[in-house]
């Protein structure tokens, strides 16, 4: 009989966050208390603001439901290493949509995570080896949380620091946020040595730590950290600078759902033009080796017919793709 009370509240309240209803009877042989004494528990979970409805019947029942606000999650063991995982994969590929707030609650869940799980977490992520797309560089998840932690924390940072010239540099930073670009992180610091803004590829950081001395947060001259970045990134990085501005006009032998599922936000969203097929038209300040990549992915039949630098090199690559593939005899037709 499980006779610590908090402790039977916290499985009691693991068990009912299973999307199901629970008879009284069998939450009773769970815990291995009376149904009255899983009543007065309910109670108690109510008081405590968790939504609990109860069912009429012979047996009566008990599930959780949606509330005003969401009350803490209880995880077992096997559903914390599962989430972490997750989380680790998205965050250490800067994966499209995967943004702070996940990183924010990869960090929060590997902080309260025992040492065991935190083992399993770090073995399982060793062993798999994620299929990406794009050209953003892989990053460490733990530097993340550690850089997540400490702007949320509001606690200075240390680092070491490999520039795009090969130079390193150790950096007293107070981060002030976490950017994601769709295919690379960068943070957005005040430097303390050098007083100024900075920010920083993500992926050329190592050695991060918190060290626990808090800061006040400074205002940016941009107020925004995404448009801070952008402009960092046009001042500094050449092949930022004087980007072409493209339309890009394609049509898909796809519905519109299939063709949105598959393509990155930044490409916007295609019209239907009926159920078996959409268009496309954006401007776009990509390349048009990425474009043609992106739009390639998608897997159903499409035709571009603007930007003219985009079907030209379409062209062009599906030339040397033709002239690559083997004949049966081992040959080829180049």
């Amino acid at each position: 009989m499980t006779t610590d009370t908090p402790a039977r509240l916290l499985q009691l309240l693991s068990l009912l966050q299973t999307p199901r209803e629970w008879p009284g009877s069998e939450l009773a042989e769970r815990l291995r208390v009376s149904r009255r004494t899983v009543r007065r528990d309910i109670d108690r979970l109510r008081e405590l603001g968790y939504p609990v409805q109860a069912t009429l019947g012979a047996d009566g029942g008990y599930r959780l439901v949606a509330g005003k606000a969401m009350p803490p999650l209880v995880l077992d063991d096997e559903e914390a290493v599962a989430i972490a995982v997750g989380l680790r994969a998205g965050a250490g590929h800067a994966v499209e949509g995967i943004e702070e707030a996940s990183v924010r609650a990869l960090a929060k869940l590997e902080q309260v995570l025992p040492s065991r799980l935190r083992h399993q977490v770090s073995t399982l992520q060793a062993a798999t080896i994620p299929l990406t797309s794009g050209d953003g560089a892989s990053i460490d998840p733990h530097t993340l949380t550690v850089m997540a932690g400490a702007a949320t924390g509001q606690e200075r940072l240390r680092f070491a620091y490999r520039a795009g010239d090969g130079s390193a540099s150790k950096r007293l930073v107070e981060p002030h946020r976490l950017v994601s670009t769709g295919r690379r992180w960068y943070l957005v610091a005040y430097d303390l040595d050098r007083d100024a803004w900075r920010t920083f590829r993500v992926d050329r950081v190592s050695e991060p730590f918190a060290t626990g001395a808090r800061f006040t947060p400074r205002g940016l001259p941009t107020g925004n950290a995404a448009e801070f970045i952008k402009q960092s990134l046009q001042r500094f990085q050449p092949e930022y600078r004087a980007v072409a501005e493209y339309r890009v006009v394609a049509a898909f032998d796809a519905p519109a759902a299939f063709v949105a599922a598959r393509l990155p936000r930044s490409l916007g969203t295609p019209e239907p033009v009926d159920e078996n097929s959409c268009r496309l038209d954006v401007r776009s300040t990509d390349s048009v080796e990425w474009l043609a990549l992106r739009l390639a992915l998608v897997d159903c039949e499409f035709t571009v017919s603007q930007p003219q630098e985009l079907v030209t090199y379409l062209a062009e690559l599906g030339g040397r793709i033709d002239r690559a593939v083997a004949r049966p005899d081992g040959t080829s037709d180049r």
